[in-house]
């Protein structure tokens, strides 16, 4: 006879309690360490395009030894979906035992991206941004802006913010939320150079296919994470700012491959591949130096990877099974 094979299910709410913040900025350090090492096997994400839905869907395998896990995360961003009351980002993260493949875990991809995306800006931030960091300026209203500012305030003495975003509704009322669950000022700016003027740290996570702000407006020793570019024709960064910054990538070639904030400007003949200065993974090992002067400007550029998402859902299942978290059903 067969044995069983159970399955723990994890809401967001489940993540929420089994993974904080600043035990999520710790493992994603941890995970880009690896996947800078060569010690992770990570296949380019597929896309599938479904322009008919203003849709795209994305599929990312992973293993990695040291997690002891496999993970498959699928996941759904359809640009009209807020209009209908429903998320942008949907998704579900599937969690295999390494040695057996045996199936151990199913949980809100939902969430799960939105932590470990806010985690890795928070990973970067405290590798690359000034120690006295105190003022965060978010472009972007939404769930992964929220994220974006508690993984910032897990790693620096953060007691303001700005947000930007061409929804005032939006904007007014992130400032609202964001206020009351991390006790600092959060404000919404009237412009983008109303944001940048004096902020320390930015972090960009739009929809936008033109540059969400201009360089000249950039205070001098910023640090900028930039997440919401994942695709060759979108651009959040201005070229100018790619340029002169200390450029760091979560994994070069994804990063190569997927975003318009680095294609477009090497198009141009503006950078080069070797412009990259670093994998954030190699910084974290001590392999990389990070920041070079207090008054330059670093930039961490992001695409997302599937060794994130592994090593937040291992991290979330071992923790929740001590607990108890989560609902076992029988497969």
């Amino acid at each position: 006879m067969m044995s069983k094979t159970m399955i723990r299910i994890l809401s967001a709410q489940d993540i929420r309690q089994a993974l904080p913040m600043c035990e999520a900025v710790a493992v994603m350090k941890e995970a880009f360490a690896e996947l800078s090492a060569g010690r992770v096997t990570m296949p380019v994400r597929t896309h599938i395009d479904i322009s008919a839905h203003a849709g795209t869907s994305l599929f990312m395998p992973c293993f990695a030894e040291r997690f002891g896990r496999i993970g498959l995360k699928v996941v759904n961003l359809f640009d009209n979906n807020p209009a209908k009351g429903l998320p942008r980002i949907q998704g579900l993260v599937c969690l295999f035992e390494g040695q057996t493949g045996s199936p151990i875990a199913l949980l809100n991809g939902t969430y799960l991206t939105a932590l470990r995306t806010g985690a890795a800006s928070g990973a970067a931030t405290d590798l690359l941004a000034r120690p006295d960091a105190a003022i965060v300026a978010i472009f972007g209203a939404g769930v992964q802006g929220r994220t974006q500012l508690e993984g910032v305030c897990a790693v620096r003495d953060i007691h303001r913010a700005l947000v930007v975003d061409p929804a005032a509704d939006a904007a007014a009322t992130f400032a609202a939320e964001m206020s009351r669950e991390l006790g600092i000022e959060a404000t919404a700016a009237a412009s983008p150079q109303d944001a940048l003027c004096s902020a320390d740290v930015i972090c960009t996570a739009t929809l936008s296919k033109t540059p969400v702000f201009a360089d000249k407006d950039l205070a001098p020793g910023a640090h900028i994470n930039a997440v919401g570019s994942y695709k060759p024709d979108v651009q959040e960064i201005p070229t100018e700012t790619v340029r002169r910054a200390l450029l760091v990538v979560d994994h070069r070639t994804s990063a190569l491959a997927e975003t318009g904030d680095l294609i477009i400007p090497i198009r141009k003949g503006m950078i080069q591949e070797s412009d990259i200065h670093a994998e954030l993974g190699e910084i974290a090992a001590g392999i990389s130096s990070g920041r070079a002067s207090e008054t330059g400007i670093t930039l961490f550029k992001s695409v997302g990877l599937a060794i994130q998402d592994l090593a937040a859902a291992a991290r979330a299942f071992e923790n929740a099974a001590k607990g108890g978290l989560g609902q076992l059903v029988d497969l």
